[in-house]
């Protein structure tokens, strides 16, 4: 059956919410951040405590991480076609990619080495908004036909050379996860050293105590925001309209079934997930978009917006 996106013509925003629970017992790790350890703030109405889970830095990663094979270096199967930037060493070793890499297209692996491949596309196709106002249209234009998941994640092109440094697109995909009503679980434990428990814990050896800080919360859940204005505002037409949509949506349910072991400490599963806007929407299931995904990608292929081979390959060298 053919995805059916047409009562999201007229919305801004597509948000659904999924209520997780921990796989087993009823503790959970939430996200640390350094010189602050857990994010826990008192909630707006006064009735209690809320711990972010995981950021949305964190979800953006976690919700591409999901799309990589690993094993084959390459897209899962449904996605294979997609354009993206790959980064090989002098040996043709593979590096990283524009998917994996923390500045996606803006890595310095891609734009900073010998090669500049892509920096002379990227140079070459936007050096008309030197000067004057951004062409976000022509921006996204480029970025479907180099690296695709750039418009669903965002991109920072924090170059001179490019713009001056201004060319951005916020996320169009995000989310995070909080716990609400949440207490502290504080518990701890010992590295035992055998050997000689008092030996110099400074270089590994002796009994080092520890406490360690888990929580509880009644309930926990992870909310997905797709901005479907913006995926409009690109001006790129239906075709690559609905394939952004599918994309963003097996992003979704593809994390809320395979990725949400989030730390060791933080295993969970889905009770339920929804639709809270627009409520007319159904949403369409991971096999569905499965299913459906490969002819949108060759039916935008076919059109010629992608890049040619998708697969672009560029040699890091300093």
């Amino acid at each position: 059956m053919s995805l059916d996106f047409s009562s999201l013509a007229d919305q801004a925003r597509l948000l659904t919410e999924a209520t997780l629970k921990p796989v087993q017992g009823t503790r959970f790790q939430p996200t640390g951040f350094p010189d602050l350890g857990h994010a826990a703030y008192e909630a707006p109405d006064g009735t209690g405590q809320i711990v972010l889970v995981e950021s949305a830095q964190s979800m953006a990663n976690r919700l591409e991480a999901v799309c990589w094979d690993e094993v084959a270096d390459d897209w899962v199967a449904p996605l294979q076609g997609l354009p993206l930037v790959k980064v090989v060493n002098a040996d043709n070793e593979p590096l990283t990619n524009s998917i994996l890499e923390a500045h996606r297209l803006n890595s310095p692996y891609i734009l900073e080495g010998k090669d500049k491949t892509v920096i002379n596309i990227l140079q070459n196709r936007l050096a008309n908004m030197e000067e004057g106002r951004v062409n976000i249209g022509e921006l996204a234009r480029v970025l479907l036909e180099l690296d695709t998941n750039a418009l669903l994640h965002g991109l920072f092109l924090a170059k001179k050379t490019l713009a001056g440094g201004r060319l951005r697109l916020p996320r169009v995909l995000s989310a995070f996860i909080e716990a609400t009503d949440a207490k502290p679980a504080t518990s701890g434990g010992v590295k035992n050293d055998s050997v000689n428990p008092s030996g110099d814990t400074s270089k590994g050896f002796g009994n080092v105590p520890f406490s360690r800080d888990e929580w509880t919360s009644k309930k926990i859940a992870a909310y997905f925001n797709l901005d479907l204005r913006q995926i409009r505002s690109f001006g790129l037409g239906e075709a690559v309209e609905k394939l952004l949509v599918a994309f963003a949506l097996f992003k979704i349910q593809k994390f809320l079934k395979e990725g949400l072991r989030l730390r060791t400490a933080c295993d969970l599963e889905v009770v339920e997930h929804r639709i809270t806007r627009p409520e007319a929407f159904s949403l369409p299931s991971l096999d569905a978009l499965c299913v459906e995904l490969p002819q949108l990608i060759e039916a935008v292929a076919q059109k010629g917006r992608f890049h040619d081979p998708p697969m672009l390959t560029v040699t890091y060298q300093k």
